[in-house]
């Protein structure tokens, strides 16, 4: 009987190990960053025997790691009221903080407040000094600042960075700093509010905080960064996203959102043929079920680059993807309003929006760029200016090269416009040696074509076909039909060029157009007509030029130099 005993003692033993393995690998893989791992291990070790609450909190934020938001919510729960039982009060109000904020990230604000209310109640019932206080500081200061209060955001999280900093919390520390920085910007204070992102993003960089903490830091520092126009931190910390989310390829909730500031990052640079890819890329991992809140800005990114391109229906689909996924498909659709010919309903938008921005220049300072376009086209050379000169205050004021560049090219179309080529012509050359330096090459172009236009008012006409040759060299490596049309436009304007075969002018656009791959209906938003006037251009134009078909058409193009 002795020995049977040893033995079963010896097989009890065994078991007691074997049962014990998924749990320790999962707490391994999770030490590890390996999230897919962590999860199925721990998930696993939970299947066979319920999780010691820690480790359920650790469980939930695999889960959340691994793009597992309603599972995770379930978790934290189980871990809350787990941890409270046990008399954590600390843990168990950390949890229903992170109820509370994944909740208000997914938008349901009811519910988050809550939680957040659950946890504040669970601390003044037992007293004592916690961190977990200074954690709930961070939700007060962000709705103090989505209600414009940005001197009451600042105090709430500069008191939970103090009481970071007493408790020795880390990821609370770089979560006040993150929150001072925004309220600081928000306020008008762009040098101070950056030199406090910065501070947070070193925390994130040298790896001294959680992954759940890091992962909210570098999303909210990139957006302030693209918000106030810092292209040079934006492209910085964008990089320093990107490499890290590329050491965790589980991690799912932020790498969505880092493929949208690529792309924004790669059209800035003249890559859209790449970035378009990775916008597409975006929409693809972020149209889930589940829903990801960046998808909106992931369609938005996406109509950018299609409207510049030329595609305007498939532009205007992706506007109203981005709306139903609650991101402002303005100023963008304004813009492919007016290069649809829409002139009034792309004015009576604009004009709109920016009302709306009035007491938010950070936000109005994003639209007011397309307002001086659109009024200039629509003739309000006043509302124009006074959109230039609004431009050139907020670049001031935010301290940012790229809106410095974008006020200098506002303020030479308006001087242009209004019969001042000499002013224009000036303000046009800072502008353009502010992309170059900047090495922006789109909008570097398309203030060369405004500069052409200065020096054709002039009488200096070799000036202006080598400043509209510059262009074209760009707009054709980008793709960006529209304004290739243009700069033809204006090109054969200016110099009577007798087109081959016996092409109008209009006919050489559409045969442009057809050798760069644009369907009838593409063919017909870039040129403002209709699909059966197209339909009536390339009858006539095969016509002249004998020939058959679209890819005879384009052989023809290239050949003669049309292309």
């Amino acid at each position: 009987m002795a020995e049977r005993s040893a033995a079963q003692r010896a097989a009890a033993a065994k078991g007691a190990v074997a049962d014990a393995r998924p749990l320790d690998e999962g707490r391994e893989a999770f030490r590890g960053r390996a999230w897919a791992e962590a999860y199925d291990r721990l998930a696993a070790a939970d299947a066979r025997e319920p999780l010691p609450a820690s480790d359920v909190d650790l469980l939930a934020r695999a889960a959340y790691l691994t793009g597992r938001e309603d599972r995770a919510l379930e978790l934290w729960e189980r871990a809350h009221f787990a941890l409270g039982e046990a008399g954590a009060v600390g843990p168990a109000a950390r949890c229903a903080f992170w109820i509370g904020m994944t909740l208000a990230r997914l938008g349901h604000h009811e519910r988050a407040g809550g939680w957040f209310g659950r946890a504040a109640r669970l601390l003044d019932e037992a007293g004592g000094d916690h961190v977990e206080r200074g954690y709930l500081l961070l939700p007060a200061g962000l709705r103090a600042m989505g209600a414009g209060d940005h001197g009451a955001a600042r105090a709430a999280f500069a008191e939970a960075t103090r009481i970071a900093d007493r408790f020795g919390d880390l990821d609370l520390v770089a979560l006040g700093r993150l929150g001072q920085g925004q309220a600081l910007i928000g306020g008008g204070d762009c040098v101070g509010g950056r030199a406090l992102l910065d501070e947070a993003m070193v925390a994130v960089t040298s790896g001294e905080v959680s992954p759940i903490t890091a992962g909210i830091v570098y999303c909210a520092v990139i957006i302030a960064c693209r918000d106030t126009f810092d292209v040079h931190r934006a492209s910085e910390w964008t990089a320093a996203l990107s490499r890290w989310c590329a050491s965790q390829p589980d991690l799912r909730p932020y790498r969505g959102q880092c493929m949208v500031h690529r792309s924004e990052i790669m059209q800035l640079h003249g890559e859209w043929a790449d970035a378009l890819a990775e916008a597409q890329q975006a929409c693809t991992h972020m149209d889930t079920p589940a829903g990801d809140p960046a998808a909106g800005m992931a369609h938005y990114q996406r109509a950018e680059l299609l409207r510049l391109r030329g595609a305007f229906g498939r532009a205007e689909d992706a506007y109203r993807q981005a709306d139903r996924w609650g991101h402002p498909p303005q100023p963008g659709l304004a813009l492919l309003r007016l290069a649809q010919g829409r002139t009034d309903d792309a004015l009576a938008a604009v004009r709109r929006v920016a009302a709306e921005a009035e007491h938010d220049p950070v936000r109005r300072s994003r639209v007011l760029a397309a307002y001086a376009e659109i009024a200039l086209a629509a003739g309000d050379t006043d509302a124009a200016r006074d959109a230039a000169r609004a431009l050139a205050t907020a670049a001031d004021d935010l301290a940012a090269p790229y809106l410095r560049a974008v006020a200098a090219g506002a303020r030479g179309a308006v001087l242009l416009a209004g019969g001042d080529p000499e002013g224009a012509g000036e303000a046009l050359r800072g502008a353009w040696a502010a992309w170059q330096e900047l090495e922006v090459p789109y909008e570097g172009a398309r203030v060369r074509v405004l500069m052409a236009e200065a020096y054709r008012a002039l009488g200096d006409h070799d000036s202006a076909e080598m400043a509209l040759d510059a262009a074209r060299a760009v707009f054709e490596r980008l793709g960006a039909v529209p304004q290739l049309a243009r700069v033809d436009r204006l090109s054969r304007r200016a110099t009577g060029h007798r087109l081959p075969g016996g092409l109008t002018p209009r006919e050489a656009e559409v045969l442009k157009l057809v050798a760069a791959g644009a369907t009838n209906r593409e063919i017909a938003a870039a040129l403002v007509i209709s699909e059966k006037t197209v339909a009536r251009h390339l009858n006539n134009m095969f016509h002249k030029l004998d020939v058959g078909s679209r890819a005879a058409a384009t052989a023809y193009a290239y050949e003669h130099d049309l292309a």
